[in-house]
């Protein structure tokens, strides 16, 4: 007896003799179907271990100290440049005032929607800047009350408290809440030619793009007519020169809001349709000249990391929309609803920023250890099938052939 013999009992391959196994026709058509079968399912074994997925992660936010990017593209078809602010607030008390004047394009457009003009400061300065004329030595221009200039003759000439050209008068009447209009009959905006060059405007629109920062807190961003004066407890916009024409109005189109560098741009592979932006392409078209618009977004902080080691911090949002007429009252399409009254015309944006942090992943979909183990259970399943098959066609033909014996 061979030494090996012993282990005759735990063979679990038991081999029959070749002239015991019996070739059919059905066998093979079965054999191929198998073969085709796991060809596909072995190739689709191969795409998951190549494919990439996203793994997301929630976790407190240790970033709040961080700024964080609101990128803003909008346009306003029936409210000229001239009359647009742009403020911030948050409720650390903060405020950045007029920001528009600050890293933004603001472009000019004809009522078809033409453009027509950019600029990159401050809506009207440029203009102003190409008109001014060189002060005279020794002229110390009024300020119409808007400052006190009753000391004026004591002091020597770099101590006067001078309004020396238009924009320096309107910030002055800004300052003490005044309403300034279009600045006719004011002398220094006269020799600039202003109150022309802004009636010439009337009719125009404007478009806003550019990237403001923000504090990781909550606050809002609003666009509002009128240069803007904050004094404790208030915030106010001078609406003289808004409220002269009535088909202002801030009806607009978003065509693109962001909090945060772009991800999809940069990775479309992965992460296509992960940093939606729910507001683009968004209309607000109700209401009319007294109208204020509301968005309120929550912000979630967000992070993608990818397996070639770059690292995006960004943020996604969601929104809510919301408008209501300044006069308050019902709501025409909801006469159960009634309207808060007062404000100011214009567009807001009130932010909430999250306290947690999405952490996306990127990561393969699965390993090379999972490819093997799903390739052997592919094998083992399609060709235990194809056994119970084949025994079942070779049964049903013999019985089949059975009969006709009979």
């Amino acid at each position: 007896m061979s030494k090996h013999s012993g282990l005759l009992s735990y063979d679990a391959f038991a081999k029959t003799v070749e002239d015991a196994r019996i070739k059919t026709r059905s066998g093979g058509f079965i054999t191929i179907g198998c073969l085709v079968t796991l060809f596909f399912l072995i190739l689709g074994e191969w795409r998951q271990l190549n494919a990439i997925s996203i793994l997301p992660e929630l976790v407190v936010d240790r970033d709040s100290n961080v700024k964080m990017d609101l990128n803003l593209d909008i346009t306003f078809p029936y409210l000229p440049c001239d009359l647009l602010t742009l403020d911030i607030m948050d409720v650390s008390g903060d405020l950045q005032q007029d920001v528009a004047a600050y890293g933004f394009t603001k472009t000019r457009l004809s009522e078809s929607g033409k453009e027509l003009e950019k600029a990159d400061l401050k809506i009207g300065d440029d203009d102003e800047k190409s008109n001014k004329k060189e002060a005279e030595p020794g002229y110390c221009g009024p300020c119409y009350g808007a400052k006190d200039q009753s000391k004026n003759a004591e002091l020597p000439d770099d101590q006067k408290v001078c309004c020396n050209d238009c924009e320096a008068v309107r910030k002055a009447y800004a300052a003490s809440g005044w309403a300034f209009f279009d600045g006719k009959n004011v002398e220094q905006c006269e020799s600039e030619g202003y109150p022309a060059r802004i009636r010439s405007h009337f009719g125009e629109g404007c478009r806003v793009i550019g990237t403001a920062e923000l504090n990781r807190i909550n606050g809002n961003l609003h666009f509002a007519p009128g240069a803007s004066h904050s004094a404790p407890g208030r915030h106010v916009h001078d609406l003289s020169l808004y409220d002269q024409h009535m088909p202002f109005s801030f009806k607009h189109v978003i065509n693109h809001v962001s909090f945060g560098p772009e991800v999809n741009s940069l990775y479309d592979s992965s992460t296509q349709g992960l940093a939606s932006h729910p507001l683009d392409g968004f209309k607000g078209e109700h209401g009319g000249h007294h109208h204020m618009y509301s968005y309120y977004t929550k912000v979630v902080p967000t992070r993608y990391e990818y397996l070639n080691g770059t690292i995006i911090e960004t943020n996604q949002f969601s929104a809510t929309y919301h408008d209501r007429p300044l006069a308050g009252g019902k709501d025409d399409d909801h006469p159960n609803t009634v309207h808060a009254r007062g404000g100011i015309p214009g567009l807001f944006f009130h932010f909430e920023i999250g306290a947690l942090k999405v952490i996306n992943k990127e990561q393969y979909a699965t390993g090379w250890g999972g490819f093997l183990l799903n390739v052997i259970s592919a094998i083992g399943g399609v060709l235990t099938v194809g056994a119970v098959l084949d025994r079942t066609v070779y049964a049903a033909n013999k019985a089949i052939r059975g009969k006709k014996e009979k």
